[in-house]
């Protein structure tokens, strides 16, 4: 049975967000001669925003495969397929910021990364566990779901801040 995975609700909304607390006042704050201009650019980024955000994951009897959106594939991500067979380890590496990463690695020593931002990821765990008998226990969501959660709050106050400010 075939089963879709979405990128998490939370991560959308506080990207999206981001991008509108950063770009909604240059329109606003743009030359009378360069507006439309603005405007038309400020319409463009939202909606690269909205469509790179649209990634999402397949998991089916055979497979997995994680597709990337036209505007992603543009910007360099790849779209990727493996066979649950041909994967023989999930391979963990630190961050920077001390969280970790993971990647599927196949018996031809290719590596893809584990999506890690994903809905219902315990779910997509357990799939991956009973299709390829590994252990994932030490697989997590990238980042604390609460960190997210506070950009995208952070990221409302900011819209709210220049939208008083803009009519006062």
């Amino acid at each position: 049975m075939e089963k879709k995975f979405k990128n998490l609700i939370s991560v959308r909304a506080s990207l999206i967000f981001l991008y509108l607390a950063l770009t909604i006042p240059l329109p606003i704050i743009a030359s009378k001669d360069l507006k439309l201009i603005a405007i038309s650019l400020f319409a463009l980024g939202f909606f690269i925003i909205i469509d790179i955000t649209n990634d999402y994951l397949i998991t089916c009897e055979n497979k997995i495969s994680y597709k990337v959106s036209f505007t992603s594939s543009i910007l360099g991500k790849k779209s990727w397929e493996i066979f649950w067979k041909d994967i023989k380890l999930i391979k963990s590496l630190p961050t920077s910021q001390g969280s970790k990463v993971h990647y599927f690695v196949t018996n031809k020593e290719e590596s893809f990364l584990v999506p890690q931002r994903i809905e219902n990821f315990q779910k997509f765990l357990s799939i991956i566990s009973i299709k390829t008998n590994l252990e994932v226990n030490e697989l997590s969501y990238l980042s604390p779901l609460w960190t997210y959660k506070l950009l995208a709050s952070l990221s409302i106050s900011m819209i709210i801040g220049e939208i008083v400010f803009y009519l006062i």
